[in-house]
């Protein structure tokens, strides 16, 4: 193993970072009659006491000015065949929703449907880190379809998750 300094310009970092598999999630509101959200790849369950996840947004982002201040948000976990869905929320410019199917909660929140979990939440608190805000926000409801496989994202690419049978040995 080599270890070298981290360059300046981030791209050794994105391509470490890029090692490591995380879900695709979807933040939604509705916003002046009208769906607004983006894509999150940095989802992470906080805590179960109080109920807490977290997502990190750039600091760069003008979406998450329009939702932060929403009274609810819907998280979505996007499942392995969201993919266009994940690129549809993560456009710069342009209809986000276009070709994705979602649902409006009464609370505003907006989910995306066919996903593989679903949290109604609020924002609980913002901690600044570096280019990045870390989001915490608090579960209010949630809804789960378990054997509903997500999306993966890895090496810069949406991946699917692979079942691995392991033998088992029954004279233990």
């Amino acid at each position: 193993m080599e270890l070298r300094d981290c360059p300046a310009d981030g791209t050794e970092l994105r391509r470490a970072f890029g090692c490591f598999p995380s879900g695709v999630t979807a933040v939604c509101a509705i916003i002046d009659g009208e769906p607004v959200g983006m894509a999150a790849s940095s989802f992470t369950p906080v805590s179960i006491d109080p109920p807490l996840a977290s997502i990190c947004v750039q600091n760069t982002s003008t979406t998450w000015p329009r939702l932060r201040n929403q009274p609810r948000l819907g998280l979505s976990v996007l499942a392995e065949d969201h993919t266009e869905a994940a690129i549809s929320l993560s456009r710069k410019v342009g209809d986000r929703f276009a070709g994705v199917s979602w649902a409006e909660l009464p609370s505003g929140g907006v989910f995306v449907d066919g996903a593989s979990a679903w949290w109604d939440c609020r924002v609980y608190a913002e901690v600044g880190a570096g280019d990045h805000t870390i989001v915490l926000l608090e579960i209010c409801a949630l809804g789960a379809a378990p054997s509903t496989p997500p999306l993966v994202f890895h090496g810069s690419r949406f991946r699917r998750l692979a079942m691995v049978m392991e033998e088992r040995n029954e004279d233990h």
